[in-house]
Formats: C-alpha cells, sequence, structure tokens
C-alpha cells in the first residue's frame, strides 16, 4: 500500500505527527481517515479549528497552520504490525523534517509517538522540557484513535491547552 503524503511547509504553527496511516489512510490518501478516528473532532471541540474538517480536507489545515506527518510512513492496520527498524528510521526521517520544516510546535498525537521519537521512557500530556530540537516546541496530546480508553472531555481538554496556547502567542 502506498505512503500518503505529508502536508508540511515552512512556518507552520503545529506539525501533528502521528504513529502511522491507518489502512485507509492509506486507501484515501488522507490523515485520519478511519471514522472511528477523533482527530478532526477533538481539534473542532478543543477550539483548534473554526469548523468541524473532514480528513478529505486534511490539506485545507495548511491554512490554518496546521500540518502532518507520521513517525512511520507505512500504512499498517495497527501498531504491532511496525517493526522496531522502521521506528529507528522514522525517528531520523522526522528529525531531518522538523530540522528543515522548524514548526513552531511539533504536537505528537499519543505519548508512544513521542518516546519513539524522543527516546525518553517517562514523558506526561502538553509541553515537554528539554526539546530534542531547542527551537521546536514539543508537546505531547493523546492518540485521536477510537481504541483510546481515555474520557473524551479530558482529552479534549488537553488538546485545549495546546489551543490557548496558540492563540495566547498569537501563532
Amino acid at each position: 500500500m502506498p505512503e500518503i503524503s505529508d502536508h508540511l511547509d515552512h512556518g507552520l504553527s503545529v506539525l501533528f505527527i502521528g504513529f502511522n496511516p491507518s489502512l485507509l489512510s492509506g486507501e484515501t490518501g488522507h490523515h485520519y481517515a478511519n471514522p472511528r478516528n477523533n482527530f478532526y473532532r477533538i481539534l473542532y471541540r478543543a477550539g483548534l479549528t473554526p469548523r468541524l474538517y473532514d480528513a478529505a480536507e486534511d490539506q485545507d489545515l495548511l491554512k490554518l497552520g496546521y500540518g502532518f506527518t507520521n513517525i512511520v510512513a507505512r500504512p499498517t492496520r495497527g501498531i504491532d504490525d511496525i517493526a522496531r527498524s522502521e521506528y529507528a528510521e522514522g525517528r531520523e526521517i522526522l528529525y531531518d523534517k522538523l530540522k528543515e520544516y522548524r514548526p513552531k510546535i511539533a504536537c505528537f498525537v499519543g505519548k508512544g509517538v513521542y518516546t519513539e521519537y524522543s527516546k525518553k521512557s517517562k514523558v506526561h500530556w502538553g509541553f515537554q522540557p528539554d526539546p530534542v530540537i531547542a527551537e521546536v516546541h514539543e508537546f505531547v496530546a493523546p492518540s485521536s484513535s477510537g481504541l483510546v480508553r481515555m474520557p473524551m472531555e479530558e482529552i479534549v481538554g488537553i488538546y485545549r491547552q495546546l489551543a490557548e496556547y496558540i492563540e495566547e502567542r498569537g501563532e
């Protein structure tokens, strides 16, 4: 199955970084395309988007200053299908993307995504101290997968912290 295209640009407010695309994302070519994935609903409810977007409109979020990439580009059924070597390669590729594009904030959609990237074992929700790339703020948010057991209001609240930070700083 083909990889889906990143949505990258220089000067992004936020680059959202997932584990890897779902099979449906691979089929459609759009990020967070699985209807059970709450990503676009979370962004809207947290105040990050002015309206509810659909996965087919993912490229339109570039106009809002939001981009998309993954630590592993290959679509899979789940993260259990990702080999350790893919994470190692993906970590280097992601580092290079962050160095090149320099988003103001790298938002890791899931603690596991961040721990794979940073090699840190203990992380908390929100902004992280000691970012891997000093000029890029690192924000860890819950996964938007429908399999996540955290209450939706709690997830939205964490993403709302990101929205408030952006609004306060005009980013």
